[in-house]
């Protein structure tokens, strides 16, 4: 099983909560329309409003470069810091359930 997974958390900075999830929620269609992405997930804490985790899978590294190479990333990048505390995680499967088959 050659998947990636990114897993990032984003604390947003003091009043950019609404800029993080408006910069977040514009980026999940094109993440999701890339041909390597399995899936590009949005999720909140419920403990803390203000702190998200990206949840993102992909076929192989060589889908994880191509989606670094995308517009929509590279603005990610560019922007992220201003609004967020960022922690991201790149993945290997090591124990990993298929529900699906």
């Amino acid at each position: 099983m050659p998947y990636v997974k990114i897993m990032a958390t984003l604390l947003a900075r003091p009043g950019k909560a609404e800029e993080l999830e408006a910069l977040l929620f514009s980026m999940a269609p094109d993440c999701r329309m890339e041909p390597g992405n399995l899936r590009w997930d949005v999720w909140r804490d419920q403990a803390k409003a203000d702190r998200y985790v990206l949840d993102e899978l992909y076929i192989d590294n060589t889908a994880v470069a191509a989606h670094r190479e995308t517009p929509h990333f590279k603005h990610y990048l560019a922007s992220i810091h201003d609004l967020a505390e960022r922690s991201a995680f790149v993945l290997d499967p090591v124990l990993v359930a298929n529900k699906n088959g």
